[in-house]
């Protein structure tokens, strides 16, 4: 009498966990097909594309609301209160991409593009009070 023994796999066994395996990967990949309701792709435009529009509110509620509040004016870990600062838009433009020298503000050269660092600093302009 013969004894199944639960470590080995016979090989017809093997190949066909191997197909199986290969067949919901193909399946989850979509097949090639077009879902339902699935927009077929768009043909390429010969015009340059419209520059992104920044979001400046976006940026400063997840870069800068944390220590600078809402309105600019919470100063939280030493935060310039932006309500009350007399600074021109190029000092503010290198503090946004290079931070401050004494550490108090973070670089976001590396994080932000120079067009978004220049949005950001002109919407910093408009925390002033009157």
């Amino acid at each position: 009498m013969h004894t199944f023994t639960p470590t080995k796999i016979p090989a017809v066994m093997q190949k066909f966990s191997l197909l199986l395996l290969l067949a919901l990967i193909v399946l989850a990949c979509g097949g090639g097909e077009d879902a339902a309701g699935e927009a077929p792709m768009a043909k390429k435009s010969t015009k340059e594309p419209a520059a992104k529009e920044i979001n400046v509110k976006k940026i400063w509620k997840v870069r800068c609301i944390a220590c600078h509040g809402l309105y600019g004016d919470m100063g939280t870990n030493g935060a310039a209160n932006l309500q009350e600062s007399t600074r021109d838009l190029d000092y503010r433009i290198n503090i946004i991409a290079n931070g401050s020298e004494n550490g108090v503000m973070t670089a976001f050269g590396d994080i932000l593009t120079e067009e978004e660092i220049k949005a950001m600093a002109e919407y910093t302009m408009t925390f002033k009070k009157e």
